[in-house]
């Protein structure tokens, strides 16, 4: 039979964001696997795995998930995550690799899936959806993300703050990832382009420190890295205005 890695959406990290699907399919694996940086610490997505599956079940694997300068150190840790997690293939056969947020949606699995297609002849890859951080964010600060025919745009500021600015400078609403450390940056730009007084950002979302606050409030000082902003555009139009 042919093995089986299945990249699960966990949310943002509230558990109760999980979906049905994804809660059955970490269960029914054999084993459950986690990202986790070198230094070690718990992150979002082993700790939501643990509200549903016994910790002798999860496998924690290291990647270099916070390594954006060194290519060669980041492509190494990928190799060695790939090694571990098909050898796990070899073993057991079904694996759930657990991601926060969409498996689709700028994350690691990408990399890993890619991975294991080459070192697991035949391995069969699927990924069950999440919830992102752009719709919790958007439950919880009551902004509307889009309306009618309006676009939206997901931009990660890692990317440089002057493809947030184009994205800013066009119809319908801009959503940043990854913006914390350029928070006074994103600021600056919120304000050149108009939309800094209805847009909002949140961090730790749906955790007992989570932060969710009008980017206005930004003074500049750098954010958690996994913060969020949703910029809306300008609605004058009334109900329907954008039908």
């Amino acid at each position: 039979m042919s093995s089986r890695l299945v990249g699960v959406g966990v949310g943002p990290g509230d558990p109760e964001l999980v979906t049905v699907k994804g809660v059955n399919v970490l269960r029914a694996a054999d084993v459950v696997v986690v990202p986790v940086m070198d230094t070690g610490e718990r992150g979002r997505a082993e700790a939501t795995v643990l509200h549903y599956v016994p910790e002798d079940k999860v496998v924690r694997v290291v990647f270099a998930l916070n390594e954006r300068t060194d290519r060669a150190r980041r492509e190494a840790a990928w190799d060695a995550a790939g090694e571990r997690v098909a050898g796990l293939l070899r073993a057991h056969g079904s694996v759930a690799f657990a991601t926060i947020g969409d498996p689709n949606v700028y994350s690691t699995f990408t990399y890993l899936a890619q991975t294991i297609a080459e070192l697991v002849p035949g391995v069969v890859v699927e990924t069950v959806p999440g919830i992102t951080a752009m719709q919790d964010l958007a439950a919880r600060s009551g902004a509307v993300l889009t309306e009618g025919t309006e676009p939206l745009t997901l931009v990660p500021v890692t990317a440089g703050s002057a493809v947030l600015k184009e994205a800013l400078a066009g119809p319908g609403t801009v959503v940043a990832y990854k913006f914390g450390r350029q928070a006074a940056e994103v600021a600056e730009v919120l304000a050149q382009t108009g939309r800094l007084g209805d847009a909002v950002w949140g961090s730790a979302l749906g955790l007992p420190e989570e932060s969710v606050r009008p980017a206005a409030e930004l003074d500049g000082a750098a954010l958690p890295y996994l913060s969020t902003l949703i910029a809306p555009p300008r609605r004058d139009g009334g109900r329907g205005g954008k039908l």
